[in-house]
């Protein structure tokens, strides 16, 4: 074989390469840029989908969730179900928040939580019911406490944490309250039994 005809076969068997990459290499492209609309696609959906719940949302209209919802979407779902009451269903939200990253909105989820809780118990102290006001004033002190681990400089969550405190401090029978024992206070243990001794001989 000549050494034009070597080259030209050479020349030849590169084009018919060249031609295979080519279209392969396209295809390739082709595929990337369809998995790449449909992304954006499904995450433009995903995102109006959002949108639509947390307008409900904020209307006052109750929508489900999972553990895979946004972030955004839990914490206004938890915000929501504090607000009608619904402590249990708004706790149970609060995991997959703190699991989503999400400090922001953790730490204000914790807080309304706990400004729900402590709303119910002044409701309760308004109607002189101070036995069962105690147990909501120490699971809000828990909320505002987790709000602030989220969150340490979130300056509303200390000043009701000090406030629902205080509310303890000026009422001390809803510590009390809190549990099925209550404490003996050491002064009165004898000075309230009449004719007992006033102290030691």
């Amino acid at each position: 074989m000549s050494e034009a005809a070597y080259a030209e076969t050479v020349r030849k068997a590169l084009a018919r390469l060249l031609a295979r990459w080519r279209s392969s290499l396209l295809l390739l492209l082709l595929g990337a840029a369809l998995a790449g609309a449909l992304q954006a696609t499904l995450a433009t959906w995903r995102a109006r989908a959002d949108n639509a719940a947390l307008g409900a949302l904020a209307a006052g209209h109750d929508v489900e969730t999972d553990a895979s919802s946004a972030p955004e979407l839990l914490a206004a779902r938890a915000g929501l179900l504090a607000k009608r009451d619904e402590f249990d269903k708004a706790r149970a939200l609060l995991e997959p928040l703190g699991a989503a990253g999400r400090d922001d909105l953790s730490a204000l989820a914790h807080y309304d939580l706990g400004n729900a809780l402590l709303r119910h118990a002044f409701d309760l102290l308004e109607r002189g019911q101070l036995e069962p006001a105690g147990p909501f004033v120490e699971l809000a002190r828990r909320e505002y406490r987790r709000a602030l681990q989220y969150r340490p400089d979130f300056w509303d969550a200390k000043y009701n944490l000090d406030v629902a405190a205080r509310l303890v401090r000026d009422n001390p029978q809803l510590e009390r309250s809190g549990g099925d024992e209550l404490p003996a206070d050491p002064k009165k243990i004898w000075t309230d039994i009449p004719g007992a001794p006033k102290g030691l001989p």
